[in-house]
Order: C-alpha cells, then structure tokens, then sequence
C-alpha cells in the first residue's frame, strides 16, 4: 500500500495529481488525512480522505509514503507524531519515500537525506540537512525521491509509478496522459 498524506494547507495540485497518476498506474494509493478525513488545501480545496491519522497504523503492508508540500500543509505533516511513526518505519524498512515541493524539508530534519541528491521548493535548500542540492525537477536517490514543486507534479507521479511498475508501462501511461 501507498500512503500518502495530506494536512490542511496541503498543495492540492501535488497531492490530487500523484494520487491521480498512481491510481491510474493500477497503485493501490490510500489518502490518509492528518488528524481528520476532511482536509482543505492551501488553495481552499477541501477534500475527503480515506483515512485518518487515528485509523492507520505504520505496518508490513507499506511500498512507500509520500508528502506533498504546500504551507502551512508541511509544518503541519511535520508536527503529526503519525506521520513522523510512517516516517520512520518507512525508512527503516528501507522501502520508498517521496516528498514535493516544501515537504522535503521533513526528510531533511530528520537526517534522511545526508549524502543524498534532492531537491525542493527554491529558498527551503538550507533545510535539506547534508543533501546535494540537485539542478533538476525530479530526483530519486536509492529509496527517496523528491520533486521541486507543483508544476512537475505529474512528473512526480510519473517517477513513483516507474518504481512500481517499470519504464515501459510508466511510459505508456505518461502517452495516455498527453504528456511531452
């Protein structure tokens, strides 16, 4: 199972189109809410959650765990000890991270990208604690990608479903989106 999580002030572009793009690659994707099913977007969007926080529990069933940005929609993943439990457990069961635009932040703080290449939304580089600041959209790093911000965000998707299901399909779905 894919998690991905969403907290008020969340970027919807970056969490409705990730969503979007792995569903369509046949994902299973659940939107966990931060704290409530009912979540509104930095763009007041509201949007109804799969789950919440209190339903969902860091377990064998996790492929990866992914964090779309926006603000306050970062801090407000950040300060969620649920998300921080996903996090970890993600990380230690070295299976795939992803985080957008500010939300890479998160894996910052936490050390995760120490040595690693990624990238973030521009002025949040500082946070990105011992990583190599990439020059490119996209960037995956073994078990972690991260993405500069909303305008690559079905690129985002793109790249979490090539992990999953390899080139050919991720191709053939990027055709069927109309994508360059």
């Amino acid at each position: 199972m894919i998690y991905i999580f969403f907290a008020q002030g969340f970027e919807e572009i970056e969490g409705l189109a990730t969503v979007d793009v792995l569903r369509r690659a046949k994902l299973q994707v659940s939107i966990v809410g931060v704290g409530s099913k009912t979540i509104t977007g930095s763009h007041g969007i509201t949007v109804i959650c799969d789950f919440d926080t209190d339903e969902v529990e860091p377990n064998q069933d996790i492929d990866a765990v992914i964090l779309p940005g926006g603000m306050p929609g970062t801090t407000n993943l950040e300060k969620s000890q649920k998300v921080q439990e996903f996090i970890d457990y993600t990380y230690s069961k070295n299976k795939l991270i992803c985080a957008i635009c500010a939300a890479p932040i998160i894996l910052g703080h936490k050390g995760i990208l120490k040595g690693r290449e990624a990238i973030c939304f521009p002025g949040y580089e500082d946070d990105l604690l011992g990583a190599r600041i990439s020059k490119k959209f996209i960037c995956k790093d073994d078990k972690i990608i991260t993405a500069k911000g909303m305008g690559v965000s079905i690129e985002f998707g793109l790249e979490i479903a090539k992990y999953f299901v390899g080139e050919t399909s991720a191709m053939k779905l990027r055709e069927s989106l109309q994508c360059q």
